[in-house]
């Protein structure tokens, strides 16, 4: 098992204090990757606040992977109708938002830099949880049920490795984490408030391109074995479907492997070895099809397949 960090996290920060850090730059880890976050947002200041606690906390001079800086435009949006930008080494990679939406940008803008820069790994748009050493796929379009179900895995025994963005190692087809607050939308921010006991989330923002969203706090300890990688042993396409019985179907190697490489960021642009990688996850897993509508049904299910030698 790799050494759990450590170090100081960003919890050892008052909120004064992140704020100071942050308005010159903050350099924090997340699973592989390291941060450098400037803003003087205070939503931005309050999510990290609540959410990113259990972070590592690193020194100014450290390698930095994505370098980023949030601001308000210099027009008169700063003051009516007020907008954000998200800097990528300088340069805009969205359109302006809201002010309001300050924070999940910042989610939305580090997804985009894994998701555009990351490619010593083949990239999965998928949830990722892991249990026993053994990690489970959760492959799936919006709507679909997958962060919810993802979330409640992640405060129900199963180690979040993240709930959008599966990173499989060329080498062996492993998972690597990158545990983050998992984002949630519309009517599953409710389902997950009255499923946990006493849940941290953000602030609830409504009215952006996905609906009405908030972020859930990633428990601590997948946060701090955020180097610690898994071995594939499920790949699993859920479907929420209200009033639907709890049903797993096997589904063909060959199906589940042409569907994971349709949700695939970087499969074509790693060719043959995307390919090869692929085949490799899907060999060492089972393949799934699962339509569920009660939690604690579908959590029963997955403990029983991590029951399974």
């Amino acid at each position: 098992m790799t050494a759990v960090p450590t170090g100081p996290t960003l919890a050892s920060l008052s909120r004064a204090e992140l704020s100071a850090r942050l308005a010159h730059g903050l350099v924090f880890r997340t699973g592989q990757f390291t941060v450098r976050l400037q803003c003087a947002i205070g939503s931005v200041t309050e999510g990290l606040h609540r959410l990113y606690g259990a972070h590592p906390l690193l020194d100014d001079d450290a390698f930095v992977d994505f370098h980023l800086r949030m601001k308000r435009p210099a027009t008169l949006r700063r003051w009516y109708r007020p907008k954000v930008d998200l800097l990528y080494d300088g340069q805009a990679i969205f359109k302006p938002l809201p002010l309001a939406q300050a924070f999940p940008l910042f989610e939305w803008g580090l997804n985009w830099c894994v998701a555009n820069r990351a490619h010593t790994y083949l990239m999965i748009h998928a949830a990722v949880l892991e249990r026993g050493g053994r990690a489970v796929i959760l492959p799936a379009p919006p709507g679909s049920g997958k962060s919810t179900l993802c979330a409640a895995l992640a405060h129900r025994g199963w180690r979040l490795l993240s709930d959008e963005l599966t990173l499989i190692r060329l080498d062996d087809g492993h998972v690597v984490p990158v545990p983050r607050p998992i984002s949630l939308k519309n009517a599953s921010i409710g389902v997950m408030r009255a499923f946990l006991d006493q849940p941290v989330f953000s602030d609830e923002v409504a009215d952006t391109a996905k609906g009405t969203i908030a972020h859930l706090l990633a428990p601590a300890d997948a946060v701090a074995r955020g180097a610690e990688s898994a071995r594939p042993a499920w790949v699993i396409f859920p479907k929420y479907r209200a009033g639907s019985p709890s049903l797993l179907e096997p589904m063909p190697k060959a199906q589940a492997h042409l569907e994971l490489a349709q949700n695939a960021f970087n499969y074509s642009l790693l060719m043959e070895q995307g390919f090869d990688t692929l085949g490799l996850v899907i060999g060492m897993s089972g393949c799934y099809r699962y339509t569920y509508s009660v939690l604690d049904e579908a959590i029963a299910v997955f403990d029983g397949l991590a029951a399974q030698p």
